[in-house]
C-alpha cells in the first residue's frame, strides 16, 4: 500500500471548453477538407456526431476509434475528446449539441432516451455502429436533417425564407432519431465498437481515477496501484491522452464539484466531496476553470430554480 499523498494535485492545464449551447438542443451540418488535428477539449453539454464520410480518428477519454460512414459517436458531458482528420476528401458529419437536462424529461418507467448515452459511459464505448443503416428509419431522418441544415444556410444568406415551425420540426426529428437509436440498441441492431487503438493500462488508470475522485489520487498512489514507475506512468498517460495525470484529475474533480453545487450542496461540503483538501485551493481552481466562484455558481443555480416556481 502506498503512503498517503503529502500534497494535493493542483495542476490545471487549459483544456478548452469549446462550443456553446443557449437552447435545449442544437443541430448542424459540418464539413472539413484538410488534414486537421483538433486538440483535446470538452463541452458542458452532451454531443452526438453522425459521421457521413471521411477518414477520421476520434478519441474519447483515451480510446481512439477509426470511424466508418454512418458511425454514431457519443460524447457525454465533460468527456475529454479530440479528433484527427487524416485525408483531404472531406470529413462530413451531422452534430447534435444537447443540454444535459433536455432528455431528462423524456423518460419514465417504460423508456429513457438517455439509455444509449448512459450505456456508452458505463461501458466506455463511445461509437455505435448500426446494422443495415441505409435501410433504417435513422437514415431517412438524418437525410431530412441534412436537407434542413442546407436550407438554414440558404436562409442565413437571404436566399430562402424560414419554413413554418422549422425549429420545432428539427427538435421533433431529433427526438425521433433518439427513439429509433435507442430501439436499435435495445433490440441489438447495433454494436458498440470495440477498439484496440488504446493503451489498456492507461484506460485502467482513467477508469480508476473516475471511480475514486474523492480519494487519494496522487502520482505515488496511482503508481503503486498499477505497479508502474511513476515516470513511465506519467509519460504514457500524456502520450495516449494529450494531457497530464494531474490536470486530468483536477478537471474531473471540478466537473464533479459543479454537478454537486447544482444540486444545492454547500460549498464546503462540495470541496471535500470532490476530493479537494483545502477550500482556498478548490475555490481558486474552480474559478479558473469556470470563470465564477463556487459560491456564485451555487447561488446562480438556486436563483434559476426559484424562478421556475
Amino acid at each position: 500500500m502506498a503512503e498517503k499523498c503529502k500534497n494535493s494535485i493542483i495542476e490545471l492545464e487549459e483544456y478548452e471548453n469549446r462550443g456553446y449551447l443557449l437552447e435545449p438542443m442544437r443541430c448542424f451540418y459540418l464539413s472539413d477538407y484538410n488534414n486537421t488535428d483538433f486538440e483535446s477539449h470538452y463541452h458542458e453539454f452532451h454531443k452526438i456526431i453522425l459521421c457521413l464520410q471521411g477518414d477520421v480518428e476520434y478519441t474519447v477519454e483515451g480510446k481512439s476509434y477509426l470511424l466508418e460512414p454512418n458511425d454514431i459517436v457519443i460524447v457525454n458531458q465533460n468527456e475529454i475528446h479530440k479528433l484527427r482528420i487524416n485525408q483531404k476528401t472531406g470529413y462530413e458529419r451531422i452534430v447534435f449539441y444537447i443540454s444535459p437536462g433536455y432528455l431528462e424529461q423524456y423518460k419514465d418507467q417504460t423508456y429513457n432516451l438517455l439509455d444509449c448515452m448512459e450505456k456508452a459511459a458505463r461501458e466506455h464505448a463511445n461509437v455505435i455502429r448500426i446494422k443495415e443503416f441505409k435501410k433504417s428509419r435513422l437514415n431517412q431522418i438524418v437525410t431530412e436533417i441534412k436537407q434542413i441544415n442546407f436550407k438554414i444556410q440558404n436562409q442565413e444568406t437571404g436566399r430562402d425564407q424560414e419554413p413554418y415551425a422549422q425549429t420545432l420540426y428539427l427538435h421533433l426529428l431529433f427526438l425521433e432519431f433518439m427513439i429509433h437509436l435507442n430501439r436499435a440498441v435495445l433490440h441489438e441492431y447495433t454494436e458498440y465498437v470495440v477498439t484496440d487503438i488504446c493503451n489498456q493500462k492507461v484506460i485502467e488508470i482513467i477508469s480508476f481515477i473516475n471511480q475514486n475522485l474523492q480519494g487519494e489520487l496522487c502520482i505515488d498512489v496511482l503508481a503503486s496501484q498499477f505497479y508502474m514507475s511513476k515516470y513511465h506512468m506519467m509519460r504514457i498517460f500524456r502520450e495516449e491522452t494529450g494531457y497530464t495525470i494531474g490536470s486530468y484529475i483536477n478537471q474531473k474533480r471540478l466537473f464533479l464539484a459543479r454537478n454537486l453545487l447544482l444540486q444545492g450542496i454547500s460549498v464546503m461540503e462540495v470541496c471535500y466531496e470532490s476530493g479537494f483538501k483545502e477550500l482556498t485551493t478548490f475555490s481558486r481552481a474552480y474559478k479558473k476553470l469556470f470563470g465564477i466562484s463556487p459560491g456564485k455558481s451555487r447561488k446562480t443555480e438556486k436563483n434559476k430554480e426559484e424562478n421556475k416556481e
